[in-house]
């Protein structure tokens, strides 16, 4: 069996100093020694068990599974966009440095950092901070309040990455709340998608494609939403309505060997359009574990697509991802 690599899970730390920054604050409330309750102030956020923060479930789990190397994200509540940038900063810290205790027990964990990223020099130092420490990439939600991944100082922050070489790892958070989104985890089922879309269409459409180097290493979370099967209205927007989306130098299908994405659709006929969209070195196996959501045993959906070559598979199970991570890179110069 071909070991995979899986670019997308999430840690929690089992307990963490008080957070600066207003109230409500984020806390776990720890149940026993294999559970805890994620809690905004006195709300319940998520509950949890040790696979978010014990490595040695993690690894059994990972070999289980038939996984090599994980990458090791923050869980998305912990960025604190919303709060001063000093503050931010502070919990980027935090989080950071207790990311590297759960990660430091095997090198099959690879963590990647958080930054404030309302901040981009803020934000610039703790990646430098971060690497110099041990984490090897950055995960960013999709946006910062209304600013979205083509604002300047966002830019700013991805061209750093571009000229460090680090993989960028995208996921949606603080996802857009109404009445008519509080049933069936609507948030989940319909924000997760449409905000992955959007962020990825800001990036086309907001011309920092065009801006920041191809070096930039990038990758969306959940199949990167909807994008995929709307590839062509947006390209039929851009050819008919160019008057008012014709910001970008090329049409939206042009930028596909600009991205990434995760497998995290859960079924094959989704993932054969995934495949086809992006080509087959764009997409690489996320589980998205620890969480319910997520899939299990990891990287289970392209171990079985039966429309998948060998060769193909072997790329999404981990080829892709060596490079995405730029472990080949490190290969070659070792």
């Amino acid at each position: 069996m071909v070991p995979a690599i899986d670019v997308h899970s999430h840690y929690v730390p089992h307990g963490w100093p008080q957070l600066p920054g207003p109230e409500p604050r984020l806390w776990l409330d720890v149940t026993g020694e294999a559970e805890a309750t994620m809690m905004i102030g006195s709300r319940e956020f998520r509950r949890i068990t040790s696979a978010a923060w014990a490595a040695d479930v993690r690894l059994a789990d990972m070999d289980a599974d038939g996984v090599e190397t994980q990458v090791v994200s923050p869980t998305p509540v912990f960025f604190g966009y919303d709060a001063a940038p000093a503050d931010a900063a502070a919990i980027a810290r935090i989080f950071n440095d207790l990311a590297l205790e759960i990660t430091a027990e095997s090198s099959r964990l690879l963590p990647f950092c958080q930054v404030p990223l309302q901040d981009p020099d803020l934000a610039c130092a703790e990646l430098e901070r971060s690497l110099a420490n041990g984490h090897v990439g950055v995960e960013i939600g999709n946006h910062v309040g209304d600013r979205d991944l083509d604002d300047a100082g966002i830019v700013t922050f991805l061209q750093h990455c571009a000229s460090l070489g680090v993989p960028v790892f995208v996921h949606p958070w603080d996802l857009p709340n109404s009445p008519r989104l509080d049933r069936w985890m609507a948030q989940w089922l319909t924000g997760m998608p449409a905000e992955t879309h959007l962020s990825i269409l800001a990036m086309v459409l907001g011309g920092v494609f065009d801006q920041v180097s191809p070096d930039l290493r990038i990758c969306f979370a959940h199949g990167g939403g909807s994008f995929p099967y709307w590839l062509g209205r947006m390209d039929n927007a851009w050819r008919e309505r160019h008057d008012i989306i014709g910001t970008s130098e090329h049409p939206p299908s042009h930028y596909r060997d600009r991205f990434f994405v995760d497998t995290v659709v859960f079924d094959e006929a989704p993932l054969r359009l995934l495949v086809d969209t992006m080509g087959p070195e764009r997409v690489m196996v996320g589980s998205d574990y620890p969480y319910p959501l997520g899939e299990r045993p990891a990287g289970g959906l392209v171990r079985r697509a039966a429309f998948l070559g060998e060769v193909e598979r072997t790329s999404l199970l981990r080829g892709n991802a060596t490079t995405w991570l730029g472990l080949d890179q490190a290969v070659a110069v070792s």
